[in-house]
């Protein structure tokens, strides 16, 4: 399992954080970056989540789309909300970094990224998302996947682990989901799941890289 990493590493600029996520996925199917977000920016996103929480501006998420919608809290128990640029400062300000890491995928990687589309997420006490893949069967838009933790001191007792199964680890892998780290994997060749989180709410924010 990915722990969380030392207080004493440098900090990285957005260029080093875009290009370890990018050699991570090359390499091994997924990449993972440290301290992607701000710690201030980690701060204000999970206010906002919790805000959006309390005021029941948060709904239950789903799986499959259109006709092929369902909601089950056995293949799937969070809560979500789409952020949407203008409406909050925090996501304003996320939303500008992501921007800039398709920026940066679509010079270095002619990736051919148009859109993005993410969400905040809340995984109440002992809820979890089954093994899945990203991308829709009907609808192939989705590319890259990234993920964006916003938990706090995280425990390994606490559960809520992101578990890949890239090709050279059938059995899985578990990812640590700590406050300001990223997830990145394409979104139709990495299946994945969300472990129940056994003591504390899993706040996160997910989202994907697209081409209309």
């Amino acid at each position: 399992m990915l722990q969380p990493p030392p207080s004493s590493t440098p900090p990285l600029s957005s260029h080093d954080k875009f290009e370890q996520l990018i050699e991570g996925m090359l390499e091994n199917s997924y990449g993972v970056c440290d301290d992607f977000l701000d710690p201030t920016l980690v701060k204000r996103l999970k206010v906002r989540l919790q805000t959006l929480h309390n005021t029941q501006e948060m709904k239950a998420a789903g799986t499959g789309r259109k006709t092929g919608f369902r909601e089950s809290a056995e293949i799937r128990g969070d809560v979500i909300h789409w952020l949407e640029a203008g409406v909050d400062v925090a996501d304003n300000e996320l939303l500008s970094l992501l921007q800039a890491f398709v920026s940066h995928l679509n010079q270095t990687c002619f990736a051919g990224i148009n859109a993005q589309e993410f969400h905040f997420a809340l995984y109440p006490t002992g809820s979890r998302y089954q093994r899945h893949l990203d991308q829709f069967k009907s609808d192939t838009g989705r590319i890259f996947s990234l993920v964006l933790y916003l938990n706090d001191a995280w425990q390994e007792t606490d559960g809520g682990q992101l578990r890949v199964y890239p090709s050279k680890h059938p059995e899985g892998l578990d990812i640590f989901p700590q406050g300001g780290r990223a997830v990145f994997f394409r979104s139709d060749q990495l299946e994945h799941e969300v472990i129940p989180s056994l003591e504390r709410e899993r706040m996160s924010i997910t989202g994907w890289f697209k081409k209309r």
